[in-house]
This record gives C-alpha cells, sequence and structure tokens, in this order.
C-alpha cells in the first residue's frame, strides 16, 4: 500500500491548493467589481478637462506651452509602462511587455534611445533585467491608485520633455474591455494629438462657451494640461487595475477547475491501485488455502 499512501498524499496536496486558488478566486471578484467602479468614475474627469483644454487651445494658438508643442525628429523615446506588482494573473503582464519590447526594438534597430518610467514591480523586474534605462519606478501602489504616488515620476519625464530631452511619450497598460478580454494597448501620451483637440472641439459645437481666466489663459491652459496628462495615466492605472483582476479571477477559476479533474484522476488511480492490492491479497489467501 506504499503506493496508495502516494496518492492520497498528492490528493491531499491538490486539495489545499484548490482551496487557495478558489479563495483567490473570490477575493479577486470582489475586488473586480470595486476597480471597474473606480475606472468608470474616473472617465467624466478625464473627459471635461480634455473638453476645456480644447476650448482653450482654439482661442489660444500662440500658447508657447511645450507640453503642447510637436518634434519634427524622434531622436530619444519616453514610455510609461504600467504592469501589475504581483503574479498570477495569466498572460497579462506577458502581452503587455511584448508590445513593449516589440516596440523598444524597433526603436533600437533606428537608433533612438529610450527611457523608461516604471509602474508596477513586474514591468520594472523586466527592464533591470535586459538592462533599459529606468529613470523613475513606482511599486507597491495596493488595491487604491493614488494620484499623487505617481505624481514625482510623472512630472520628471514630463519635465525632460519640456527641456526637449525626448520627443516623443508612449503609454503602454492592459486595457479592460470585459471580463472575459484584457489587451494591451499602447498610446502616444506627448505630444497630444490635433484629433485629441478636436475631438474636445467637436463636442463643444451646438452650443456657446465662454469662460473667465484667472489669472490668464495661458496659465490656466498649462494648469490643464498637466492635470489632462495625470488623468490619462490615472486612467490607464485604474483599467490596468481593473484588468489584473478581471485575468486572475479567469486564471484561478482555470486553476480551481484543473485541481478537481486532477482529484478525479489521482482518485481513480488509488481505487485501481486499492483494488488490485485487494486482489492480490484475496489470491493469496485463496492459494494458502488450496496448498493446505
Amino acid at each position: 500500500m506504499a503506493v496508495g499512501k502516494e496518492i492520497l498524499t498528492k490528493i491531499r496536496s491538490v486539495q489545499n491548493t484548490q482551496k487557495i486558488t478558489k479563495a483567490m478566486q473570490m477575493v479577486s471578484t470582489s475586488k473586480m467589481r470595486k476597480t471597474q467602479e473606480r475606472m468608470r468614475l474616473a472617465r467624466p474627469y478625464a473627459d471635461k478637462v480634455r473638453l476645456v483644454m480644447g476650448h482653450l487651445a482654439q482661442t489660444q494658438e500662440n500658447h508657447g506651452i511645450k507640453l503642447l508643442s510637436e518634434r519634427c525628429k524622434i531622436r530619444r523615446a519616453g514610455f510609461i509602462l504600467i504592469t501589475t506588482d504581483k503574479g498570477l494573473c495569466g498572460g497579462l503582464n506577458a502581452n503587455v511587455l511584448k508590445k513593449f519590447l516589440a516596440q523598444m526594438q524597433d526603436y533600437q534597430e533606428r537608433g533612438i534611445e529610450t527611457d523608461v518610467v516604471c509602474i508596477g514591480s513586474k514591468g520594472l523586474a523586466t527592464c533591470q533585467r535586459i538592462g533599459l534605462n529606468v529613470i523613475a519606478s513606482v511599486v507597491n501602489l495596493g488595491d487604491t491608485p493614488r494620484l499623487e504616488l505617481l505624481v514625482g515620476s510623472l512630472t520628471e519625464l514630463f519635465k525632460r520633455y519640456e527641456q526637449n530631452e525626448i520627443d516623443i511619450i508612449h503609454i503602454v497598460y492592459s486595457g479592460f474591455v470585459n471580463t472575459m478580454r484584457q489587451e494591451p494597448r499602447m498610446e502616444v501620451l506627448l505630444p497630444i494629438g490635433r484629433n485629441t483637440l478636436e475631438a474636445a472641439q467637436v463636442e463643444g459645437r451646438g452650443y456657446n462657451w465662454d469662460y473667465r481666466y484667472e489669472p490668464t489663459p495661458i496659465a490656466v491652459l498649462e494648469y490643464l494640461v498637466r492635470r489632462y496628462l495625470e488623468s490619462v495615466v490615472y486612467q490607464a492605472l485604474s483599467d490596468n487595475m481593473a484588468s489584473e483582476q478581471a485575468a486572475r479571477m479567469v486564471a484561478m477559476k482555470a486553476a480551481t477547475d484543473n485541481a478537481g479533474n486532477a482529484i478525479k484522476e489521482l482518485r481513480l488511480v488509488y481505487n485501481k491501485s486499492r483494488q488490485a492490492a485487494i486482489t492480490t491479497e484475496l489470491s493469496e489467501i485463496v492459494a494458502g488455502a488450496a496448498a493446505v
């Protein structure tokens, strides 16, 4: 019965693992609802800031704000890479890093240098392992993202853009589509595209708008640009957190189901082994009785 005891030990081990994955699935389900609600509530603020910024940019054509200026040639690129702090969420981080590294390779082949700001320990570990230039990082954000933790890293990157040290800034994250689908996304954060400003102007058509500025329109526009950029990064981080909980829930459900199937197979093997042992013992008893 040594084989049977080993199988029973494996069954108990898989059962313990199944309890853990089931608990993690339930926790992720609870957190996913909260992250989805946070993601939904973050969108109206970003939309209104973009609307007002588009109106101001339309009236103040000679604003001279460096964050709104475009570059003729890309000599150095910046990235904001958003990943998770924890694993066990399927291929979520792998898909984001694959898209990010593909763009990095393209820039390297073109001789363009890059700087990276990492949000999340998984992306930071990957960038450090392959030797990328990480200028700032934010890890251990917890379940609730806070903008004040991101401002320092983002300010450093935006400062380099204003000083013409960086010509383009990408943001890479996992976009939340639905519970079963999360897609890696790469967007150009700076320079702010004309489509963004034109879309804001289209939203304002059909009615007259006017503002009173304090202290000056340029100062207000410059403030709104920074708030808009921060809101876009916050929205991307909220999307990434919602994607993380959804992916973890699906991954843990699959792990729980696989553990259940493994337990069934082990029980079948155990029963066959036990039946064979009983048959052998009966055969030995019958043979002994016949010999007597």
